[in-house]
């Protein structure tokens, strides 16, 4: 009998951890080494609904269970480390780690009730393994230092290759809608982010979508020929009321600029859109290159995707990212690591006093004119860095480590069946006893 492997995890939602939910349950269960079992979970203020959405996911239905009513064999949590509880015989916690250069006690405590904890790059491993605090004992009071026990291995992200693939005519484009809006736009050349426009004041969101804005106009403003920057972003819902955010968003940056200058244009997409339309976003002709100003990835996911486009991606130099962006591929931005605000701050997850990565302006506006100006030498360089991500950073990829992980690491015996031999086929087997003697 395989055992059991109970993973509870936000399959069912629109998020980051969603998608990296399935694909982990997905690789689980075409490695059919297991019996999964799955606990859906919510993931903060983001939709589910994602399994009604897409039918190709409906698979997983046969996995779900309501709760648990029985202690499983090997336990999944994937989730933020203060949330992990061990539950089963051997526990695993996944989590995409950590965008600055410290976690919260808090995790390094979830980390250490757990067997083994999962992260998807170098960065968020190399955190969780330099961070410690000293602490007070609650019964003896006297000082301790907490620091992670528990091993922690890197997990990647890897992308579906069946879905993230050149779309080479018009014809192969299925949402004609997004195909033709974009297509109708004046400018010839595009930049594209893509990412949550999350807490913090402009300048401090993680994603630094407000800098991005603001700069956009800066760099291009009373320019001839100018780019169009291409926002594909929400708060974290895809609801109308999210949407008037944003945009009001949008218009205190523009605001901020003169009223006689001339801006370049900012296109706003927004609401949920499936993996084969965000890959057609990315292969619209007129997407030419990605651009991100992030403070810090765990992995940075949507970078990846467009990577393996052979377009330029552009992205600041440090964190979760730099696993499979190469500088001498990639436009990569300096800067250097600052305090995070205290707009920017979130309890037990990002914390006071630790930093993040603040982009050189001077850089950010560099690669934004010297991508469009060199184009092809940079497209030539970014094709070379998507072939070489499609052997590395694939989902088969991912799947291969991740069974190579499990197989060094869980070590939970195995439930044997019992089976007896059978005696005498059908018939009442004759048994020889031993003869006794008289005495």
């Amino acid at each position: 009998m395989k055992n059991t492997f109970v993973i509870s995890a936000p399959v069912d939602t629109y998020s980051g951890y969603g998608a990296r939910s399935r694909d982990f349950v997905k690789a689980l269960i075409e490695s059919d080494k297991y019996d999964v079992k799955i606990l859906s979970q919510r993931w903060g203020d983001t939709r589910k609904g994602f399994l009604d959405d897409f039918p190709e996911w409906n698979f997983m239905r046969d996995h779900l269970i309501p709760n648990l009513t029985s202690k499983p064999d090997i336990w999944c949590q994937v989730t933020v480390p203060n949330e992990f509880q061990a539950v089963g015989t051997y526990n695993i916690g996944l989590t995409a780690g950590i965008e600055t250069t410290a976690c919260a006690p808090q995790w390094i405590e979830g980390c250490n009730r757990m067997n083994l904890v999962l992260t998807s790059s170098t960065h968020s491993k190399n955190v969780f393994d330099n961070t410690s605090y000293e602490m007070q004992n609650k019964q003896t009071g006297q000082k301790e230092l907490l620091k992670l026990t528990t091993p922690v291995d890197v997990l990647f992200e890897g992308a579906n290759l069946d879905i993230y693939k050149p779309l080479k005519t018009h014809l192969e484009f299925n949402n004609k809608e997004l195909y033709n809006k974009i297509k109708d736009i004046p400018e010839k050349f595009a930049y594209l982010f893509v990412g949550h426009w999350l807490k913090g004041d402009l300048g401090h969101d993680r994603k630094n979508v407000g800098l991005l804005i603001k700069a956009f106009y800066e760099i291009f403003k009373n320019k001839s020929n100018a780019p169009a920057l291409i926002l594909k972003t929400s708060i974290g819902k895809g609801s109308h009321i999210d949407r008037r955010e944003v945009l009001k968003r949008m218009k205190a940056i523009r605001d901020t600029i003169p009223p006689t200058d001339r801006l370049p244009s900012i296109y706003l997409i927004h609401g949920d859109l499936s993996d084969s339309e965000i890959n057609e976003l990315y292969h619209n002709p007129k997407v030419k290159a990605m651009v991100s100003a992030t403070k810090g990835e765990g992995f940075g996911r949507p970078l990846l995707e467009f990577a393996l486009t052979g377009k330029p991606t552009i992205a600041t130099g440090w964190s979760g990212q730099m696993d499979f962006l190469n500088p001498k591929l990639a436009p990569i931005m300096g800067g250097k690591l600052n305090n995070l605000d205290k707009s920017s701050i979130q309890k037990d997850v990002l914390i006071e006093g630790s930093q993040w990565f603040d982009v050189d302006h001077s850089h950010l506006g560099h690669f934004l004119v010297d991508v469009k100006k060199n184009y092809k030498t940079w497209n030539k360089k970014s094709k070379t860095l998507g072939g070489r991500l499609k052997k590395k950073f694939s989902f088969e990829a991912m799947k291969t480590r991740l069974i190579e992980i499990l197989d060094d690491n869980v070590d939970v015996p195995k439930q044997m069946e019992l089976k007896l031999p059978k005696i005498g086929g059908n018939k009442t087997p004759k048994l020889k006893l031993p003869k006794l003697e008289k005495i």
